[in-house]
């Protein structure tokens, strides 16, 4: 349940709280409440990586909790499915009967796994993304779900080289000499890393950012290097080559710390810089250049983020990547190594918090996330009821077209439990309004430093809101759910988040972290965490080979897997473009893509393309564009610029359907096709022609 303050606060207090929303930063708030109302939303100046300073999108949160359109009270629809849907408002006792009495049919006509959860981090805190709700699912015997949408081909790769989502510390970057941003806008998606990054520039590091568009990041990079989509393993494995042929190596590291060197040797000797050149449409000398600085600069940090898991061979890149530190040596400085997600770090309490054991014997099967469109059309069994909650999956799952064509099914019972009317909610037949984080009590890890935070509620529901956590406690109990975890407080679930007698929380509790907002993982500052291997893999070393990925009949060694959709395939010669869709600077996902602040910053649905490719097709700047595949099309104006290079569009994303234009965004031409590794989804794996229209 929520949870408020004991006694009653003064007339104008602060809160301590932490921002939920799915971004590497997680920054500490502290919220000004005055007579109940949130006022004034502030980043904690003593928490060392908020320092003070929040992204726009955050520091207008009030905006976001007194939308005028904010759900308040559950609701039937009364008119028929999509765009323009109509609900009636109804009480919580008929909406959780409802629920109740559909899901009893389903289970006993069709079978629980007829039943499907969909849900992602919309709300990333540990309560709120994943604990009561998982508990219910389980024990009711729903479908799992595997969410995929977003890290978990990036997350493999990187598993099986260095064992886990860990990396460099980023607070000691402001040591680093080289930083390397890699397929990371972190201006946009980063921003207090950025600070720091700016902090080691000051010092005198060299800055280079690798992307296909010069972002605003790498406006301020003193070198940009552009490669196509889709090939960042290839320039990894050409940098590897160039690294091995000067011998540009710590051997002594490759020997004692890392496997399967002699087989990585013969590996990239198949990748010389000329035909990764030609395979990244970059020129061979930029890739000497980036492999000699590299190897010469110490110390040396690599920043990566999961924008480059997004096409066939998304795990292999962050594979490919993650191979270089161990190579020069680049560990043994605590500024450098490389840094994808440092949410390994954390002593999680998945299994207490989640309660796989509520399953039944055998364990129901699972539903890809990435491919919703494709589960809710095709599934066997039929998927017959879908509940959805931290999500927006017509907005933010590839290939809408299907997605909308499976929520518009008749006989689907879909639930949305959400802020806002989304497009995904004027397909419900239920609408179920939730709290804000600000309503609400979490506990916070983050995957872009190593701190814990607490987010205590600021101020009361409005309306009739309710938490993921009560919701789903008030539907196990209409169920008849007997167990007792189910009756479980949200302080309660704040104790079992994390194992709190694991070494990285020595000196810390929940109620401590309750008094003090925010502290750091008992992880020494300054160190480097593999200067002497100890990597978290089956050998523990750097595996330039892995055993886990031969055993999955995948390749054991790090090598190019060509996108799905290849500029040099015969799909090329009717759709040339490859698309991209990376996030609008005031969107986050589909969050805050429903502000009129963001909405008029952004103005409309906009394509990037370069004045070479527009030149082509008659377009100049704000001309109106149709984008097009054989899965679809939308609308967009045109933004003529070199910022984006030759033979790439970028689309930034990502807009609701129902504030676009024609009603439909991006995700119409993206595909269900999946990464090699991981089950990911592949959104800048997309081949499109644009014309005038």
């Amino acid at each position: 349940m929520a949870h408020h303050p004991a006694s009653a606060p003064a007339a104008t207090h602060t809160v301590r709280g932490a921002c939920p929303h799915d971004c590497p930063d997680t920054c500490a708030l502290d919220v000004t409440v005055s007579s109940g109302r949130v006022v004034k939303v502030a980043g904690a100046a003593d928490h060392p990586p908020t320092a003070g300073v929040l992204c726009t999108k955050v520091a207008f949160y009030p905006e976001r909790i007194y939308h005028s359109e904010r759900l308040l009270y559950p609701a039937r629809r009364t008119t028929a499915k999509g765009p323009g849907a109509k609900f009636e408002r109804i009480s919580w006792d008929d909406a959780l009967a409802t629920i109740a009495d559909r899901f009893r049919h389903i289970t006993a006509t069709d079978g629980a796994e007829a039943i499907v959860p969909y849900s992602y981090a919309g709300n990333s805190g540990m309560l709120g993304y994943g604990s009561m709700d998982r508990r219910f699912f389980h024990r009711l015997g729903a479908s799992q779900l595997d969410r995929t949408i977003c890290a978990s081909a990036g997350a493999l790769g990187y598993r099986a080289t260095i064992g886990a989502s860990v990396g460099f510390d980023a607070e000691n970057v402001v040591d680093a000499r080289l930083i390397i941003l890699w397929g990371t806008n972190s201006v946009v998606s980063n921003l207090h890393f950025w600070r720091l990054v700016q902090e080691a520039k000051r010092r005198g590091a060299r800055l280079i950012a690798i992307d296909p568009c010069r972002t605003t990041t790498a406006d301020k990079c003193d070198q940009h290097i552009a490669l196509l989509p889709g090939t960042d393993s290839a320039l990894a494995l050409g940098l590897m080559n160039v690294l091995i042929r000067d011998d540009l190596l710590d051997h002594d590291y490759i020997a004692r710390h890392t496997l399967g060197f002699d087989a990585l040797r013969q590996r990239v000797l198949e990748y010389p810089p000329e035909r990764v050149a030609a395979i990244c449409g970059i020129r061979s000398q930029e890739i000497e250049h980036l492999a000699h600085a590299y190897g010469s600069t110490r110390p040396a940090a690599i920043r990566t983020n999961y924008g480059i898991n997004r096409t066939a061979g998304g795990g292999m890149a962050l594979r490919s990547v993650a191979c270089l530190p161990a190579l020069t040596g680049a560990w043994r400085d605590a500024a450098g190594g490389v840094l994808l997600s440092s949410s390994g770090n954390y002593p999680v309490g998945t299994a207490a918090l989640e309660r796989p054991d509520l399953m039944p014997t055998p364990a129901p099967r699972t539903i890809n996330m990435s491919t919703i469109g494709h589960a809710l059309l095709r599934a066997q069994p039929p998927i017959k009821a879908l509940f959805v909650y931290n999500s927006n999956p017509l907005a933010i799952a590839p290939q809408s077209a299907e997605v909308e064509r499976g929520l518009a099914r008749d006989d689907l019972f879909t639930v949305v439990h959400d802020l806002f009317q989304t497009d995904t909610a004027d397909y419900a037949d239920l609408l179920l309004p939730a709290t804000s984080h600000m309503e609400q009590l979490d506990i916070h890890k983050s995957y872009g430093h190593l701190h814990l935070q607490v987010n205590q509620p600021a101020i009361a529901p409005l309306g009739e809101a309710l938490p993921n956590t009560e919701l789903f406690r008030r539907l196990a109990r209409q169920m008849g759910f007997s167990e007792t975890c189910f009756a479980d407080s949200d302080e309660d679930l704040c104790h079992q988040a994390f194992d709190w007698s694991d070494p990285r929380l020595a000196g810390l509790s929940w109620e401590r972290l309750k008094a003090e907002g925010h502290a750091r993982l008992n992880l020494p500052p300054g160190e480097a965490p593999f200067a002497e291997g100890g990597f978290p893999t089956p050998s523990g070393k750097c595996e330039f080979f892995s055993e886990m990925l031969a055993g999955a009949g995948l390749d054991p060694l790090p090598t190019f897997i060509e996108p799905h959709e290849w500029r040099q395939s015969p799909l090329a010669a009717q759709f040339p473009l490859a698309l991209i869709t990376p996030p609008a600077r005031n969107f986050l996902n589909t969050s805050f893509a429903n502000s009129p602040r963001f909405l008029a910053q952004e103005k409309s649905p906009a394509l990037h393309i370069h004045p070479v490719d527009a030149a082509a097709r008659g377009i100049a700047n704000d001309s109106p564009l149709r984008i097009h595949n054989h899965r679809g099309e939308f609308r967009a104006r045109a933004v003529v610029s070199d910022r984006i290079r030759p033979g790439v569009a970028m689309a930034t994303s990502i807009w609701w359907r129902k504030l676009s234009p024609d009603g439909r965004n991006c995700n119409q031409v993206t595909s269900q096709a999946l990464t090699e590794m991981g089950g990911g989804a592949t959104f800048y794996d997309c081949l499109v022609e644009v014309e005038l229209g």
